[in-house]
């Protein structure tokens, strides 16, 4: 699985993301999974053709001291699709901004 990871946070700074995480993510059924949507203007072309598999997002995972953000974006409604894919350029660039906004707004030292 391609990846951005974070690692060697400190447990208070881990308790900050996973706040922040439930503030401006979907909490998934799995612990410590939150979901992150991509916004519309920024889906692939088949993504955006597809409007039965929205809200299309990337998954960020914790552990006891990292923060895994995947690069690969699927459907949160259905698993069965051809839309899911590994993140296009201005979705991982996305993605990355979104992990250096919330190290920057949180103020983590990494």
């Amino acid at each position: 699985m391609r990846s951005y990871l974070i690692d060697e946070v400190s447990s208070s700074d881990m308790e900050k993301v996973s706040a922040f995480l439930s503030e401006n993510a979907i909490k998934s059924n799995l612990n410590q999974l939150y979901w992150v949507k991509i916004p519309d203007d920024l889906l692939s072309e088949k993504q955006y053709q597809h409007l039965d598999c929205r809200p299309h997002a990337f998954a960020v995972e914790l552990g006891s001291d990292w923060i895994k953000l995947e690069f690969l974006v699927r459907s949160l409604k259905h698993m069965r699709c051809d839309c899911p894919g590994y993140s296009t350029k201005q979705q991982q660039d996305f993605i990355i901004n979104f992990a250096r906004n919330m190290i920057e707004q949180l103020n983590i030292k990494t």
